[in-house]
C-alpha cells in the first residue's frame, strides 16, 4: 500500500512558529515520525509538502493511479481552497483529513473544512499521532 501525506503552508515552520499552538517538535521530526510508523504498518509513504496552493493541486493530480490513499493537512488552505477539494474529488483517492490542531477550538473562520468534503474522515487535534491514525484508517479502508 503507498500512500501521499500532503502538508500545506507553513507546515514546514512548525517547531518555530506558535509554539504555544504546535509545540516545539519540527517538522522534520513530524516526517520522521510519520515515516517510521509507516513503515511498522507496512506502508509505503511520500511526504510531500508546500506553501503554494497550485504545487498542492498538481501533486494530487500527480497522484492520480500511483497512490493507495492519501493524507492531508492544508493547513490555512482547509478554510479557503475549493479547488485543493476539488482536486482531491477528481483523483478519487481515499483520503483522510490531519490537523495538529482542534480547528473547532480555534477561531470561528477555521471552522471550516472543504477537504473535508472530499475526505473519508477528519482528525483534529490529535497532533502527529493524527497522522498513525490516519495511516491505520487508510489501511482498514483500502485493505492492500
Amino acid at each position: 500500500m503507498k500512500v501521499l501525506v500532503i502538508n500545506g503552508p507553513n507546515m514546514n515552520m512548525i517547531g518555530i512558529r506558535e509554539k504555544d499552538i504546535y509545540g516545539e517538535k519540527t517538522y522534520h521530526e513530524m516526517v520522521s515520525y510519520i515515516e517510521r510508523n509507516a513503515e511498522n504498518l507496512g506502508i509505503e509513504v511520500e511526504v510531500f509538502q508546500s506553501n503554494h496552493e497550485g504545487s498542492i493541486i498538481d501533486k494530487i493530480h500527480d497522484a492520480y493511479e500511483k497512490f493507495d490513499g492519501m493524507i492531508i493537512n492544508a493547513a490555512g488552505y482547509t478554510h479557503t481552497s475549493i479547488a485543493i477539494m476539488d482536486a482531491m474529488k477528481a483523483v478519487s483517492i481515499p483520503a483522510v483529513e490531519v490537523h495538529l490542531t482542534d480547528i473547532f477550538d480555534r477561531e470561528e473562520f477555521r471552522k471550516v473544512s472543504y477537504p473535508a468534503l472530499a475526505c473519508i474522515k477528519s482528525i483534529y487535534g490529535h497532533g502527529f499521532k493524527g497522522y498513525v491514525e490516519a495511516l491505520e484508517a487508510l489501511k482498514e479502508e483500502v485493505g492492500k
